[in-house]
């Protein structure tokens, strides 16, 4: 016989596993209607809340559903209905953002200050806001200003003073002194040394024509100068005085005519003599006039620095007569 496998080296020694038992040892089939039967498992009632009845035999009884009752959104209430006042804590790590604490810092303020005003003139220069809420934008603003201008204009046209004009009275260019002012200054005509002296008036006319309001003089002198030689012959002060506007006033000028000279001989001297020179003296009786330049110097309220202007004239009478005698 050959080596393998045969009935003698084969044993069977049967079936091992148990036998199955009978039909009572058989699992039950899965019923699908337990849980609505009551005859499903049952829960543990360790963790069950006192106040619940345990039904022994089938599930315990559900508590009843409650409407809630309305609560505000940022309340909270326990198990008992209580409220229950919620704390915010801070969560781990840095409390501020950098930009935070940028914004604490001085530095920081500034910077948003200036943002923010540069926000409002960039919304003012497009129109879309105003300097007082909506009103004042930039087209009312123009419109104001020019308003203002306008007005501005008026009122400097009103109350800015002019200059006024000067000029001599036709009848009596340089009169005679009166008062106080004739005692002042001494009259006298010289040839050796030469010379003359006496007061007299400057009678001049204002044109304020061109004012609206009245002017007020602080200073008024005057320089007169001989209109051949050109050599200053006198001098006069008018000090403070207020002409009225919009007129033609008349003022007296107080001057000192006061001229020194080595000898009889100086052009200028002379010709003051021959005019101040007695009448008498001429067949036709008529003197010899007067030629000279008066430089004003004044300064008037309402204008900066001093302003100047002249007059003149070439056939003023000399206002003082000499003696018949005088040499």
């Amino acid at each position: 016989m050959s080596a393998g496998y045969n009935k003698n080296s084969f044993f069977n020694s049967g079936r091992e596993e148990p036998l199955k038992g009978g039909k009572d040892e058989e699992e039950e089939a899965w019923d699908v209607y337990a849980d609505f039967n009551n005859a499903g498992p049952r829960y543990s009632t360790a963790f069950t809340p006192q106040n619940y009845t345990s039904h022994s035999g089938r599930y315990q009884q559900l508590p009843t559903p409650q409407t809630p009752t309305p609560q505000q959104p940022n309340e909270q209430y326990d198990a008992n209905g209580a409220k229950v006042e919620m704390v915010t804590v801070p969560a781990m790590g840095a409390e501020w953002s950098k930009d935070e604490l940028k914004n604490m810092t001085k530095a920081g303020r500034k910077e948003k200050k200036a943002e923010s005003r540069k926000v409002f003139w960039t919304a003012w220069r497009r129109d879309q806001r105003g300097l007082c809420g909506k009103w004042f934008t930039r087209r009312v603003l123009v419109f104001f200003m020019f308003a203002v201008c306008i007005a501005i204009g008026i009122v400097l046209a009103i109350t800015i003073p002019r200059v006024p004009k000067f000029s001599f009275q036709s009848s009596t260019p340089l009169a005679n002194a009166t008062g106080d002012w004739a005692q002042a200054i001494p009259y006298q005509f010289s040839r050796s040394p030469a010379n003359f002296s006496f007061p007299a008036y400057a009678a001049l006319q204002l044109d304020t024509t061109s004012s609206f309001l009245p002017l007020h003089f602080t200073s008024m002198k005057a320089e007169v100068f001989d209109l051949d030689s050109s050599r200053q012959v006198g001098s006069g002060d008018l000090g403070k005085r207020t002409i009225p506007a919009r007129g033609f006033p008349k003022i007296l000028l107080p001057l000192n005519m006061t001229y020194a000279i080595s000898n009889d001989s100086d052009i200028t001297w002379i010709n003051w003599y021959n005019a101040c020179k007695n009448s008498a003296i001429y067949p036709d009786g008529k003197r010899s006039t007067l030629k000279f330049r008066i430089l004003l110097d004044m300064t008037i309220t309402g204008l900066i620095g001093h302003k100047q202007t002249s007059v003149q004239i070439a056939d003023a009478e000399c206002p003082w007569e000499l003696p018949i005698n005088a040499a």
